[in-house]
């Protein structure tokens, strides 16, 4: 099966899992002991959420193939 196919519940499952990365981290921030780790935590939750977009802007994955339309 072709990694285009597979797109959209790849981009599903990571928008969500760096989303609660991304929440996890902000809410760690809160307490200046770990205001640190909080921070990381986030990045790393908006770039696991961010990958799908940046893997095809870079080129790593293949945009899928466009069919043509044929006029009646």
């Amino acid at each position: 099966m072709p990694l285009h196919n597979l797109l959209p519940v790849l981009t599903l499952v990571l928008h969500t899992l760096g989303l609660v990365t991304c929440l996890i981290g902000l809410t760690i921030a809160r307490t200046p002991q770990r205001k640190r780790l909080g921070q990381v935590l986030a990045v790393l939750g908006f770039l696991i959420a961010a990958s799908p977009m940046l893997a095809q802007l870079l080129g790593i994955i293949p945009p899928p193939p466009v069919t043509p339309i044929v006029p009646d």
